[in-house]
Order: structure tokens, then C-alpha cells, then sequence
């Protein structure tokens, strides 16, 4: 795992990033003698404390925002202490792709997490798990998440829309507006619940949000844990800790009896030879001869789902409506494509697959979103063995963090950086950008680890937003200040307090 990098000023005159073997590398010439590997030590970075290191000029709600701040400071490459360990920031997404890449062989997620997963009670799935269990995890993944079966999910997909649809019109009018980010938690749960172990939670027509109240104690509970300097927890726990363990039980417990009755459902051999549900899926990919997973890996990556495709998902629509209001001329033109693609409200048409993927403006905004706004704006990785990324030499076990909006953000990357600009990511418009937009923003990873989730989180996206532009103007989305979101880092980046307001376009007449 070698890099060298031409520039670590943020220039791209000089080579490429490149992955060498330094076996067949070339030897320098003697008019440009190789650079000297820097250590660890030898990069810039905040003056830290004694023992605690930079560990308390960090904010663990503001972890991104610090870390960028920093990299604005001190260059893209620098050193940090958290508490006994020095830690590297890495800010070039040239690095970082190979970074991404060099997964699971040269890196792993930290080890802290997969600790501290399986501390809490959670199955490890293909999230945090590591080497041949994650192989195995992700060729069932990936098997259930496969053309077919994500066509086959797109009528559960349908009911969750329409449900959203029909709660939105009977929130007509509400008083402050409707709070954005619950709202989309809960037809993101509805979704996710139907497509990963076939159960209607219907959280969106009722208060019986059982399920959504479990996992919203889980999710920010894992980020806590992973950065917390002591375990306390392990000595004696709070009342928030008891909360915390009845939660994964009661999670845990609901999902062991899905895969009992989702077996029950498989001895229909048509049923197994036409799964209707990620569980189903996985099941079915599960029991083939050499699998070398059971039914302890399906249910870890049932948790997975539920915690990773209710939260990042709806949090990325979140954004993406917050930017579009801000943006009144995209806002526009997105109307524009959904009443050409899926017409008027009072004349819609059949909704399909295939009309979703002609939503080309859409994905265009979302992935733009993602760029400003990625739910994940840095990405942690542990060196598995010692090796060199950009000059840098680095030992086993350095922990990296991957700044992945700082690029984002660099004009020299993408011209006019700050601002929404969703025809960048669109074919005709490629030259506006210094170089492919995708090579840059990497909201879902790269590499072997991708997130095998993405096209479904993108439809979830498309039918969301279409839905919305179809029948309801906005108003408006406020912020609790009246000023700009705030971004919170609680292991996603979520905006703070948004509130929306809506009203049934004039098209929308009853059907």
C-alpha cells in the first residue's frame, strides 16, 4: 500500500496519485532525486494538550466542522492527538480513493467499532465486519440487493409513498410546518422495514413507531461509544445505558422472529425462487452450499439496514429539499422534470422503475446534495499493515481520517464550489467541472466496500421527491434561528431543526 502524491498543497500540476510496487517502480533520475519519506510525527497540525492531546478543542457534535477548520489552518495533510494517539488527516480525494480501494486488504474500519458493535449486542454485518466474514457477508448483500429483487420491492416502495402523500394532506396547514427530518425518519423506517424483513411497521398512518423509537436510541449511542475518550459503561451504566441495552434486545429479538418467519414463508419453492424482500433475499443467498454465513450474519445485516438505510437516507432528502428551496431556479426545474416524466398530479402517470430512472434532474440534485451536504463528511480508516500514503510513511495500526468535503468544496475541482449547481453531474454539462464530479464526491465510498445500498437509497430519493413536487409547493424550510442549517454530527451529519411547509399544488386535485 505505497502512494506518492505529486502535491500536497492541493496543486494537481505534478503526476497523479498512483498505487506503486515498489518492486517495479522506476528508479529516480539523478535530476530529480526522490523526496524523503516525512513520519507521522513530522506533519503540521493544532498544538495539543499533555496527556489529553487535542482531545478537548474538539466538539464530538462538531467533529467535521473542527476537522476542516484545521485542514484550512494547516494544509491537507496534518496530525491530530485524540487522546494517546496521533492520528492522520487526509483531505485529497486522490489519496482517499485509493484509500477506499485498498480496502479490506491494506485497511480496515477501526477496530474500535467492531469492539464496540459487538459490545453493545449488535450481529456484526457487512458494515463492520472485517476479512473473510465480510467477503461472505457482502456476496449475500449484494445477491439480495440484485436487479430482480430490488424490481420486486418497487410496489412496497409505491404504498410507503403514497402513505407519506396522504399524511402530508392531512397535514395541511399545520401550525410551524412540519418537523422535515421526523417526518422522512419515518417513511424511510416504513420502507426499510417492508424491504428488509417484509413487515408493514406503517409508522407513517399511526403513533406505533416502536421500531424507529429503538433505533433512534442506537444509532447516536454507537457514535458516543466509538469516540468516547473513557468507557464508563463498562463499570457502571446510566439510566440512558439501561435504555440503550433494552433497545438492542427488543431490536434483536424482533429480527430473529423475521428470519423465523421468513423461513416459514420460504418452503413455498416458488417463494424461495422469487424472494419479495432483502430478508428473503439474503436467506436464500445464505443457504447455498459454501455461503460461509448463517442465519446470525442475516440478522446483523438486517440491523444494518434498518440503522444505515433509515437515517442516511432521510437525512440526505433532508438536505436536498433544504438546498432546492435555497435554490429556486433548480427547485423549478426539478418540478418541471417530475410533471414531464410522471405528469400532473390529476393526470399522473403509471408509476415504474423505469420512469424513475428517467428522473435525471433529480438524481442530478441529490447527488449535488451529497456534495455539499454528504451525510458522511469523513470516513475512518485503520492501516492493516505499514506502508506510505502520500509522503507519509505509516506504520501499522495509524488510524486515518478521510475528509471528504474538503475537496468537495475546492474550486479547482469543481468551479463556483459553494454553489448548488446540479447540472455539473449531468452528461451534457461535463465540461464545467476541472475533472469527473464522481471521481471527486464520494458520498458512498469507492472501491470493494462501496455501499452496496445505493441504488435503492437513490429510488427511495427519486419516488420521495417526485412524490412531493407531483402534488405540495413549499412554502418554505425554516431553521430554529432563521439563518443557516446547522449541520450535527451524530455518526451522520444531519441539519438541525428543520421545519417545513407545504401546500397541495393547484394541479393536485382528488383522484
Amino acid at each position: 500500500m505505497v502512494w506518492r502524491a505529486a502535491s500536497l498543497t492541493g496543486h494537481r500540476d505534478g503526476p497523479t496519485v498512483a498505487r506503486m510496487n515498489p518492486a517495479l517502480a522506476t528508479p529516480p533520475s539523478p535530476q530529480a532525486p526522490a523526496r524523503p519519506l516525512r513520519q507521522l510525527s513530522d506533519l503540521p497540525g493544532p498544538k495539543g494538550w499533555p496527556v489529553v492531546g487535542n482531545t478537548l478543542q474538539v466538539k464530538l457534535s462538531q467533529l467535521h466542522l473542527d476537522m476542516e477548520r484545521w485542514l484550512a489552518e494547516y494544509g491537507p495533510m496534518l496530525k491530530v492527538r485524540l487522546g494517546r494517539n496521533d492520528l492522520m488527516v487526509v483531505s485529497d480525494h486522490e489519496i482517499n480513493g485509493q484509500l477506499f480501494r485498498d480496502r479490506p486488504d491494506g485497511f480496515r474500519r477501526p477496530s474500535q467499532l467492531l469492539e464496540t458493535v459487538v459490545e453493545m449486542g449488535i450481529k456484526p454485518g457487512v458494515f463492520s465486519a472485517e476479512g473473510e466474514s465480510w467477503a461472505n457477508q457482502r456476496r449475500m448483500v449484494m445477491a439480495s440487493f440484485s436487479p430482480t429483487h430490488v424490481r420486486a420491492y418497487f410496489p412496497a416502495l409505491l404504498r410507503v409513498t403514497e402513505r407519506l402523500k396522504k399524511r402530508w394532506l392531512q397535514s395541511m396547514g399545520q401550525p410551524g410546518g412540519l418537523d422535515l427530518q421526523a417526518e422522512l425518519m419515518r417513511y424511510t423506517v416504513d420502507a426499510i422495514s417492508g424491504l428488509a424483513f417484509g413487515k408493514d411497521t406503517n409508522t407513517l398512518e399511526s403513533d406505533d413507531d416502536v421500531i424507529q423509537q429503538h433505533l433512534d436510541k442506537i444509532f447516536p449511542a454507537l457514535w458516543r461509544r466509538t469516540n468516547a475518550v473513557i468507557p464508563y459503561w463498562r463499570y457502571f451504566k446510566l439510566p440512558v445505558d439501561r435504555e440503550l441495552d433494552r433497545s438492542v434486545k427488543f431490536v434483536n429479538e424482533a429480527i430473529k422472529g423475521f428470519v423465523g418467519d421468513a423461513r416459514e414463508r420460504l418452503r413455498d419453492p416458488e417463494r424461495r425462487a422469487h424472494p419479495q424482500n432483502l430478508l428473503e433475499g439474503m436467506i436464500v443467498a445464505a443457504d447455498e452450499p459454501g455461503s460461509g454465513v448463517n442465519d446470525d450474519d442475516v440478522v446483523g445485516n438486517v440491523f444494518t439496514l434498518l440503522l444505515a438505510g433509515e437515517d442516511t437516507t432521510a437525512t440526505s432528502l433532508s438536505w436536498m429539499l433544504y438546498l432546492l428551496t435555497r435554490n429556486p431556479e433548480a427547485l423549478q426545474k426539478a418540478t418541471a422534470e417530475v410533471d414531464r416524466v410522471m405528469g400532473l398530479a390529476n393526470q399522473a402517470l403509471p408509476w415504474t422503475p423505469e420512469k424513475m430512472a428517467d428522473l435525471d434532474y433529480i438524481e442530478a440534485c441529490a447527488n449535488e446534495a451529497m456534495r455539499l451536504k454528504p451525510v458522511g463528511p469523513f470516513h475512518v480508516v485503520e492501516a492493516l499493515k505499514d506502508g506510505v500514503v502520500g509522503d507519509v510513511a505509516v506504520p501499522k495500526g495509524t488510524v486515518i481520517f478521510m475528509i471528504l468535503r474538503h475537496d468537495n468544496l475546492n474550486e479547482r475541482c469543481f468551479p463556483n464550489a459553494q454553489d448548488f449547481r446540479p447540472e455539473r453531474w449531468l452528461a451534457q454539462d461535463g465540461a464545467a467541472g476541472a475533472m469527473n464530479p464522481k471521481r471527486v464526491s464520494m458520498p458512498f465510498g469507492a472501491g470493494p466496500r462501496v455501499c452496496p445500498g445505493r441504488y435503492l437509497a437513490l429510488l427511495e430519493i427519486k419516488m420521495a421527491m417526485a412524490m412531493l413536487l407531483q402534488n405540495f409547493e413549499i412554502e418554505g424550510i425554516d431553521t430554529p434561528d432563521g439563518g443557516e442549517a446547522q449541520e450535527l454530527m451524530s455518526f451522520t451529519m444531519i441539519p438541525v431543526g428543520l421545519r417545513i411547509r407545504l401546500k397541495r399544488r393547484p394541479s393536485a386535485t382528488a383522484r
